[in-house]
């Protein structure tokens, strides 16, 4: 029972959806009632005839067109009953409607359901063909969102290639970088501490050299200019000179070579350097070598000492020409250059302003298993004795780090070498050079001066030199001495050396200072400036001269500090 009542609550359910879908469908709807009330109502309007009849019949061919082949064979067979209804009511004889009417509604029947069935295909075909215009769309725009989405997946693998690459490029420079510092750290240890034992040479060398340069100039006051001892003085003196010069190339090597720096031009360096002795020595001697310069105008400066600059430049020319032994080129250039990232093949140069000055060869050009240890000290292929000491570049490169610098090398077998040096420029004016003194410039007149040295010939010709200059001077052995003869007198000037056994300058000078606050002092060692001097001068000590010195030397610092009022 049950069961029964919900069958039929389901097809009435399915009659009322099949209904309401015909209701709402006005495209079959409306020609439907159009055709069926033509069909009720032309007969009515006018008198029925075969050619009335005929056209009527027609109307089924309409229905199935337009509303398809289930309506057009509906409203066909409404339309045939209709028509016999019809002819009955005009009065015709049923034999003559089936005779003339029958054929011509069932033939319409026909065509109407023909026309319907080929407009429910032409209907199913539309629809198909939009269905598939919808799927081609569809399709067409997935298509584009795919073409979308691999342009987008592209351009970002684009992007990740192009980082990647950076990336390996930035950690390739880092570990380049890495490496090349490491190399420069280890040429630096191997300076360090060849210097070491360079400085300690250097400064017993200049103690005994003392004597030898400053004897000579002693005895030269004092003979006439005709005596036949003065030509064998000079020599020794001479001689001097040439040993100090080696004792500075083991200062340099130390890094304790630089005494006094200035503003400099290096086109000025290499305009004096073309016309001095050694350059001009050097040219006659390899005279198969042609010299360019090609120099900057309006370079800017830099800060370095003159001497220990044009050294360098005579260093690097001697190492070139060496390098040509059938002749060549050297050009010898300078240029002002800005750098923006941290560069350089050997040195490795960080961004600033430089002022760059590069000697080039045409020669041999050196082998690349040889280019890390060309600064090393001693470290040659050349014949020893043959080609001086073997120091060459290696006072260039301590020479070049003693003025903040950096150096870039590039070489090539066969082709030649070229040497840059940067520097860093400064606006400084250049100073104007002063005229040399004569020895009444510089001579005193009768102060008292204190000399303390641990070493006799220091204490010795030290006291001669300050003597001659008419100062009176007294000499103690240390800085123990020193304390005591001061507790009891007073002196003028202290000449103090630095370096000494026992209680060293520093020391001996912060007790003496307890003793007469503001004692004047000129400091002297074998040693470049050191901490210990730059402490001492902050304490109140005056100028630093450094040994050996010349009698204009000690009788100038002498003279300043003699006249500083205190």
């Amino acid at each position: 029972m049950g069961s029964r009542l919900k069958e039929k609550a389901i097809m009435d359910s399915q009659k009322t959806i099949w209904i309401n879908s015909i209701i709402s469908r006005p495209r079959v709807m409306i020609p439907f009632f159009l055709i069926l009330t033509l069909s009720l109502f032309f007969p009515l309007l006018s008198r029925i005839n075969d050619g009335a009849f005929i056209l009527l019949n027609l109307l089924p061919l309409v229905a199935g067109w337009l509303l398809g082949m289930r309506w057009g064979l509906l409203y066909g067979l409404l339309h045939c009953s209709t028509m016999m209804f019809l002819g009955r009511t005009a009065g015709r004889d049923l034999a003559e409607l089936f005779e003339n009417g029958i054929p011509a509604m069932l033939a319409c029947l026909l065509f109407a359901g023909i026309l319907g069935k080929m407009s429910d295909l032409t209907k199913k075909l539309k629809h198909e063909l939009k269905e598939r215009k919808l799927f081609q769309n569809e399709l067409q725009h997935y298509k584009d969102q795919l073409e979308e989405l691999v342009v987008e997946r592209t351009e970002e693998l684009t992007r990740s290639n192009v980082l990647l690459r950076e990336e390996i490029i930035e950690r390739e420079k880092i570990e380049t970088e890495k490496l090349l510092l490491q190399a420069t750290l280890k040429r630096a240890e191997k300076m360090e501490a060849v210097g070491i034992l360079a400085g300690s040479v250097a400064h017993d060398l200049n103690n005994i050299l003392t004597g030898i340069l400053s004897y000579p100039e002693l005895l030269l006051l004092d003979i006439p200019e005709d005596s036949p001892l003065r030509d064998p003085i000079l020599t020794i003196q001479k001689s001097g000179e040439r040993a100090a010069a080696v004792v500075q190339d083991l200062l340099t090597l130390a890094r304790r070579g630089i005494i006094n720096t200035e503003a400099i031009n290096f086109n000025d360096i290499i305009s004096d350097f073309l016309i001095s002795p050694e350059y001009l020595k050097l040219n006659l001697y390899y005279s198969n070598i042609e010299i360019k310069t090609k120099l900057q105008p309006n370079l800017p400066n830099c800060i370095g000492s003159p001497v220990h600059l044009s050294k360098v430049i005579l260093n690097l020319m001697i190492n070139a020409m060496e390098a040509m032994k059938k002749g060549g080129q050297i050009i010898l250039s300078t240029e002002n250059i800005h750098i923006e990232i941290p560069t350089g093949h050997f040195d490795m140069i960080p961004p600033g302003e430089y002022v760059a000055m590069r000697i080039s060869d045409s020669g041999e050009g050196i082998p690349k298993k040889y280019l890390d240890r060309i600064f090393e000290p001693f470290y040659s292929k050349k014949i020893m004795g043959k080609s001086g000491t073997g120091l060459g570049l290696a006072i260039v490169w301590g020479t070049v780090k003693d003025h903040t610098g950096f150096i870039d090398v590039q070489s090539t077998e066969g082709k030649g070498t070229a040497f840059t040096l940067y520097f860093p420029t400064t606006r400084d004016e250049i100073p104007i050079k002063e005229p040399e003194l004569v020895i009444n410039a510089y001579k005193g007149d009768g102060q008292s001066i204190l000399v303390i040295d641990d070493t006799k010939l220091q204490r010795e010709v030290c006291t001669k030199m300050l003597e001659k200059l008419g100062y009176n001077v007294s000499s103690v052995s240390s800085g123990e001495n020193a304390i005591d003869y001061l507790k009891t007198n007073c002196v003028d000037l202290l000449i103090l050396d630095m370096i000494m056994t026992g209680m060293d300058g520093l020391e001996t000078y912060k007790r003496i200072i307890d003793i007469h606050p503001g004692q004047k002092a000129v400091i002297a060692s074998g040693y470049t400036e050191s901490e210990q001097v730059k402490e001492a001068q902050k304490l109140g000590a005056g100028m630093y001269i450094k040994k050996p010195y010349t009698l204009e030397i000690i009788g100038m610092a002498v003279k300043n500090e003699l006249s500083i009022n205190t």
